[in-house]
């Protein structure tokens, strides 16, 4: 019987492209979702303590700074956008749920303003962001 005769000196002519779109996808979806948390955390609140406290995840992050800034997913907004935004997110689900990440020095009126400017735009599930760390464990 006569072995093939294949030469190790031949050049490769094709690549597999699939496994490395498998890898990119991958990786495009590890940074989205990163992304997301961390820019929801880059903004500078001073969240109450709260002994209650339990993890909670929502589509909508609604943030508060000390200074009277209002933030929805990390962007700077206006009451007017954040009720834009509302609407639409609404659009893609009827059961949209939003957390609010207050700064303990924003006066609760201001707190409750968001509160019912959410309840107005039919956003009826929510929860109110506390500083995890200070948390007692069981």
């Amino acid at each position: 019987m006569q072995a093939s005769s294949s030469s190790s000196d031949e050049s490769i002519t094709g690549i597999n492209v699939t496994p490395l779109v498998d890898v990119v996808l991958v990786l495009l979806v590890v940074l989205m979702v990163t992304a997301t948390y961390l820019a929801s955390r880059s903004i500078p609140v001073d969240l109450p303590v709260g002994k209650t406290g339990e993890a909670s995840t929502a589509p909508l992050t609604v943030s508060l700074t000390k200074a009277g800034s209002l933030y929805v997913d990390g962007v700077p907004c206006s009451e007017g956008q954040l009720r834009e935004k509302l609407l639409e997110a609404r659009r893609s689900d009827p059961e949209l749920r939003a957390v609010i990440a207050a700064d303990g020095a924003v006066p609760h009126r201001r707190v409750v303003q968001i509160i019912d400017l959410l309840r107005q735009e039919h956003v009826e599930r929510f929860a109110i962001n506390v500083d995890a760390d200070d948390l007692e464990k069981p």
